[in-house]
């Protein structure tokens, strides 16, 4: 079944990531349209932030493709996500309890002296 349609913002076409001794991910394909609201459910091991961390490129997948408005796209990384448009709340906040609530939401987002 082809998935590709301009119209998504995010497609998931086959993705898979496996471990030693389980398969996290298997087949698994979705599109996101603008606009839209997803939830993705399924009890504790079903493989939810698997998927998750694969969309933020945090881990890579085994199979298939990820397309962000209709080019596929190699996540290397949680910067080349951030770059497309992709973020993730994780969780388990990771804050900083000496800043501000403003200075937590920009940490690592911060302009330097580098451009990056």
């Amino acid at each position: 079944m082809q998935l590709s349609n301009l119209s998504n913002v995010l497609e998931v076409i086959g993705v898979e990531k496996r471990y030693p001794g389980v398969v996290a991910n298997r087949d698994v394909s979705i599109q996101i349209q603008a606009g839209t609201i997803h939830a993705i459910i399924g009890e504790n091991g079903a493989g939810k932030s698997t998927l998750m961390k694969t969309l933020y490129g945090l881990i890579k997948p085994d199979a298939g493709q990820i397309r962000i408005f209709g080019k596929e796209v190699n996540l290397k990384s949680p910067q080349d996500a951030i770059e497309l448009g992709v973020g993730m709340v994780h969780q388990h906040f990771k804050l900083a309890d000496n800043a501000t609530v403003l200075e937590n939401v920009i940490l690592g987002s911060e302009p330097t002296r580098f451009g990056f």
